[in-house]
């Protein structure tokens, strides 16, 4: 019965009497007179503010309606003057995606970034949501090559897996470690971006990718129209690469859930000749010029 309890305590009604009972009248130009056995707004107040009727707030209080639609999310949100956290958080437990306008984000946190500096022997990129690479260690461009080569709006994963004005039949060369020849993992990718649009449904730099490459790339837009939503976790990736031979990597793909970063990181068995490899193709790109963080 006590954990019951809790649980019942944790339910999108619960949460929503303790924002009501929290704000108080004066707080929303209310008077709060003596008379009022109410700690915080009564529930006729909530209905009034939100523009819904006292039968639904009981409902929802009580836990009798428990997938309030968008329209009332956000009316709640405004009536109970949530925090930006609190409305994502009201928006979630109705079993809805939160709206967001901001633009998918490229900054990378200097937290991580003195992480992933100290990781040593590995291969290390980070992207964005829509697969827009902007940051690589070392290790990567030695693996890879270096990815200052290309102007900074090509280097994008997705755009290089499925280039402009190819079909079904074209494979590219460039970056074959993360994405090998096969569906599964060009769906993969694919799935991955159509969360990515559910995540910043607002972003004009990941509309447009999505424009262009349903547009021009026959592989995308067929895998586009599946519809299926993923995310793309781990693999096991073969580098051919043009000094030391081919490299077997496991590759993990570890993502931040506030931004949607997406940090790749790609490792060789300790003491396998892939690890020896990996090595002979770091010394060999060792005497080149610093990686940039952009």
């Amino acid at each position: 019965m006590e954990g019951m309890a809790v649980n019942e305590g944790l339910g999108l009604g619960a949460t929503i009497r303790a924002w009501r009972e929290r704000l108080s009248p004066s707080e929303v130009g209310l008077p709060s007179g003596r008379s009022r056995r109410a700690t915080g707004l009564r529930r006729e107040e909530l209905a009034e503010r939100a523009g819904m009727s006292v039968d639904y707030v009981v409902r929802l209080e009580q836990g009798r309606s428990t997938a309030p639609s968008a329209q009332v999310v956000a009316s709640l949100a405004r009536a109970l003057r949530l925090s930006s956290a609190e409305r994502e958080h009201l928006y979630r437990m109705s079993g809805l995606v939160p709206p967001n306008h901001e633009p998918i984000p490229d900054h990378l946190p200097p937290g991580v970034h003195r992480v992933l500096n100290r990781l040593g022997e590995v291969a290390v990129a980070v992207f964005a949501a829509d697969w827009q690479l902007i940051w690589w260690n070392p290790g990567w461009a030695a693996l890879l090559g270096d990815p200052s080569a290309k102007p900074p709006e090509l280097r994008n994963f997705a755009r290089e897996r499925f280039p402009i004005g190819s079909g079904d039949d074209v494979r590219i060369a460039s970056w074959p470690v993360l994405v090998p020849d096969g569906d599964n993992s060009d769906l993969a990718v694919v799935s991955d971006l159509r969360r990515a649009t559910g995540r910043y449904p607002h972003d004009p730099r990941l509309a447009d990718l999505i424009r262009q490459l349903t547009a021009g790339n026959a592989t995308f837009a067929r895998l586009w129209a599946s519809g299926t939503v993923a995310a793309h976790r781990e693999d096991r990736k073969t580098v051919r690469h043009p000094v030391v031979g081919p490299v077997d990597v496991d590759c993990d793909v570890l993502t931040d859930g506030d931004s949607e970063l997406k940090i790749v990181i790609l490792t060789a068995a300790t003491g396998s000749s892939d690890a020896a490899r990996l090595r002979q193709a770091m010394a060999a790109h060792s005497g080149s010029a610093p990686t940039p963080a952009f």
